[in-house]
């Protein structure tokens, strides 16, 4: 029934409530308190002199942002991700707002990431959060179905970070990014073929990753709400519905079938910073806050570009507009570049293509056809040190938010 390849022991280990979880290291207080995690500067904690703190409470929080992520206590009070911030402030006005600190998150990741590494080398990145392992390789681990070496491996990041994961480990790595899922939080969950019927067809067909809410509303329509009910249907209907390539997919998917290899190594496509506005922006009356924010952008970018030792030749941005409209525009440059005037003056281009009229709530700005640093002869860098996001746009020559069709 199931591929008569050498068996597989794939892992997938997945963070818990990671942001929120790294928060509570630097807060111990607000341990078992409902905390979400997604404002801004203004949300800072502020420290007493006794060395606690004073928390910005989500019942005083005004503004359009979304939340990252949420403490399982503030989960249970029905805030999720993505959640705008004001629709979660009437299901839990007690609990606790802090602002992002993506810097502190990746160092968790790094350290995280280094434990695993150092037991089982071959590993798949999958975000700031999330790996999928290669275990198949390991001495004695097909033994055991992998417990051992899961139960090490939550030891290892706990020594290294003070936090806890969850891990699937199953033949492939469908199965176990479903198993990491099932037993949170610090859960070691190990499912074969045989589990699939019990523990996977229950499940809701959007929690299998590919089966998106578009999807999801079709399979439902169609009286298709499980993994189970998907397992059962006739695959003549799936592919009639959706298509030889996706339909053919969700049959196999649900029945657990999954032959991708856990890929150790793959290039970056393109590197973005964007950032989501508190309140929406006009390219006009705005120009000044809009303009600084564009610059530090660009020198971000920048500095994403030479950490991870890229150029690009392809610069764009991406707005979008208080109806939810958004646009993006790209510039071809003659040459590779990581230089952030260059970078700043591409994306400033691009920007005079797009009829600003509207008022902005986001902002982003894209590096794309990226290159090695290692792999160029010569590309563009700064001559001169690095623009700054504090100094005067008009110092570079660039007419940005003011152009003739942003009145």
């Amino acid at each position: 029934m199931y591929s008569s390849a050498p068996p597989r022991l794939i892992a997938h280990l997945d963070m818990d409530a990671f942001y929120a979880s790294v928060e509570l290291l630097r807060y111990p207080e607000l341990r078992g308190r409902p905390v979400v995690i997604g404002g801004g500067r203004r949300h800072q904690p502020v420290r007493r002199a006794d060395g606690t703190h004073d928390f910005s409470l989500l019942r005083d929080y005004t503004g359009r942002g979304v939340i990252t992520t949420s403490t399982y206590e503030a989960r249970a009070l029905g805030v999720f991700s993505a959640m705008g911030t004001m629709k979660a402030a009437q299901l839990a006005p007690e609990a606790v707002l802090l602002p992002v600190d993506f810097d502190e998150y990746r160092k968790y990741s790094r350290l995280f990431k280094a434990a695993v590494r150092e037991m089982a080398p071959q590993v798949e990145d999958r975000g700031i959060d999330e790996i999928y392992i290669d275990l198949t390789e390991l001495p004695g681990a097909l033994a055991d179905g992998g417990r051992a070496i899961g139960q090490a491996l939550k030891d290892a990041v706990k020594h290294a970070t003070g936090l806890s994961c969850s891990i699937g480990i199953t033949p492939n790595k469908l199965l176990a990014k479903l198993g990491s899922e099932l037993d949170k939080p610090d859960g070691l969950t190990l499912l074969g073929y045989d589990d699939i019927p019990a523990r996977i067809w229950p499940l809701a067909a959007r929690k299998v990753n590919g089966i998106g809410p578009k999807a999801s509303e079709k399979l439902a329509r169609l009286g298709l709400h499980t993994v189970g009910d998907i397992a059962a249907a006739d695959p003549a209907l799936l592919v009639g519905e959706f298509g030889a390539h996706f339909g053919a997919w969700l049959h196999e998917a649900s029945h657990g079938r999954d032959e991708r290899p856990v890929v150790t190594h793959s290039e970056p496509v393109s590197i973005s910073r964007e950032t989501t506005f508190e309140r929406d922006l006009h390219a006009v009356r705005d120009r000044s806050t809009l303009s600084g924010i564009f610059t530090e952008l660009c020198v971000e970018l920048a500095g994403d570009l030479a950490r991870k030792g890229y150029a690009s030749k392809t610069i764009g941005i991406k707005l979008r507009f208080d109806d939810f409209k958004s646009v993006t525009r790209d510039q071809t440059l003659p040459a590779h570049t990581l230089d952030a005037r260059t970078i700043r003056r591409a994306a400033g281009e691009c920007l005079k293509r797009v009829d600003l009229s509207r008022r902005l709530r986001l902002l982003g700005v894209r590096a794309g056809a990226l290159a090695k640093l290692s792999d160029l002869v010569a590309p563009q860098a700064a001559a001169e040190p690095l623009l700054s996001a504090h100094e005067p746009a008009a110092r570079y020559s660039l007419p940005l938010f003011d152009t003739p069709d942003a009145a």
